[in-house]
Formats: structure tokens, sequence, C-alpha cells
């Protein structure tokens, strides 16, 4: 179904795709990641989750095992990040907690390259790191690779997607939220143009407003990364963070 209208047109002049509260619910992963949350946080969290239709979840691996069996049987998958959010910790740390994460109940890996690896162009290095995680995955695990464009250059995030879709990656995401920036549309279509059609890409980091995400998603933007899901998709301004 076309969800656009041509009159409806944003203020970087593409055409905002009209969607429904549960329709832009599908496209978000609910997230929370404040390492302060409490229990009664994560409660609700699925329960809003469950309320509004959620696609996901996005949690710490710590809170997999804790979310997994509150989110049973209600069709809202289980997000963890991995190496988060820094991305400096060892490769087979990674591939560790992406294995911990999916024996707890994750189904979707969001892990953060090394940042540094990549900005000294040590490709092979990075390469092997997403690799290691993919491989510690099982068949049906999405594994989105989180680039931090907050950090790159245009020709460093280029590089970086090119190098998730050599791995067999199956989203390429801006940045965890954590260290500054934000998801852009600018880099939206960019990571859109290098990893083509047929891999999804995540925005996430500073997604606040319903219209963002509606400009994100018209952008090229496949999955949206939010603390402030709730407010996204009854169209008030949110203030939840991560």
């Amino acid at each position: 179904m076309d969800n656009t209208n041509p009159s409806d047109k944003n203020d970087a002049g593409t055409t905002t795709p009209q969607l429904t509260a549960l329709e832009l619910a599908q496209y978000i992963d609910h997230t929370l990641l404040k390492p302060e949350a409490i229990n009664a946080a994560f409660d609700a969290l699925c329960q809003e989750a469950i309320r509004y239709r959620f696609y996901s979840v996005c949690v710490n691996s710590s809170r997999v095992a804790y979310v997994a069996p509150r989110l049973q049987g209600s069709g809202v998958k289980v997000c963890s990040v991995v190496g988060f959010p820094l991305g400096a910790m060892t490769t087979q740390s990674k591939a560790y907690e992406a294995r911990e994460a999916i024996s707890g109940g994750a189904t979707e890996i969001d892990m953060v390259i090394n940042v540094g690896w990549l900005k000294s162009a040590d490709l092979r290095a990075v390469e092997a790191d997403i690799r290691a995680v993919r491989s510690a995955t099982l068949a049906n695990t999405i594994l989105k690779v989180i680039i931090e464009t907050v950090f790159l250059t245009e020709e460093e995030k280029i590089t970086a997607c090119e190098l998730a879709r050599k791995v067999g990656a199956d989203f390429v995401k801006t940045c965890t939220g954590f260290l500054g920036g934000g998801a852009t549309v600018e880099d939206i279509r960019l990571m859109r143009r290098v990893v083509g059609k047929d891999m999804g890409v995540k925005a996430s980091g500073g997604i606040r407003t319903r219209q963002a995400a509606l400009d994100l998603i018209a952008a090229g933007a496949t999955r949206i990364g939010a603390g402030a899901g709730v407010a996204l998709v009854s169209g008030a301004e949110g203030s939840g963070t991560y």
C-alpha cells in the first residue's frame, strides 16, 4: 500500500509518508538503555510495547532475560545492544555478549563497531569484528550494525556501510545516542544509497517527535530506535530518553 500523498512535502523536499499510529509503531524499537533504569521501568517498557504494538523493545544484554518472558506471546520482539555504547571492547567479548543475549531471548542484535579502528583505516579489524558477531548469531537473528555517524566523515560512513553489507548484516544503524549527535535525514539518505534496497536502515538518536520519525522514514529508514516511542505514535512532542 502506498502511504504517501504527493502534496505532503517536508522541509527537505521529500514526501512524508502518511502512517497510522499502528503503522508507525511497527517501525519502532521501543528503547530503554539507561544504566540506572530499575525493574519497574522495564515493566513499563514492556507494557507500553504491548499496548502500542511496537515492533520490539531494545535493552542492554543484562536485561534481555528480564523482558523476554514479559513479552512472550505478545508479538513484540526483543532486541539487545552489544558492545554498547563505545564499541571498544574486544571482538571476542562482543561475540560472547551476542550469544548470551540470544540465549536469554533476543532475536535482534544491535552491535557497535569499533570506531577507532575504522578511523585508523584498519578495515580488516572492523570487518572481522562485525563478522565475529554475525557468526555468533542464529540463522533467524537480525543483526544491526551501529556505525556511530557522529564521529565519521562521509567517506567513513560509506566504508562502514559497505563493510556491514559485505559481512551480511541485516541493517546499518546511525548511532547509539549516548555520545552526541543523532539521526539526520542526510545520513539516512546516504546510508540508504550505499546499502541499496535490500538492507535495513535504522535511524536512532534524538528522535522525539512524530514528524522527525516520518521524515527519517521518508529518507529511507526502515526502523526507528527511540526512547520516546509513545510520544511518536501519539503525535506529541516527546522527552523520552534512552
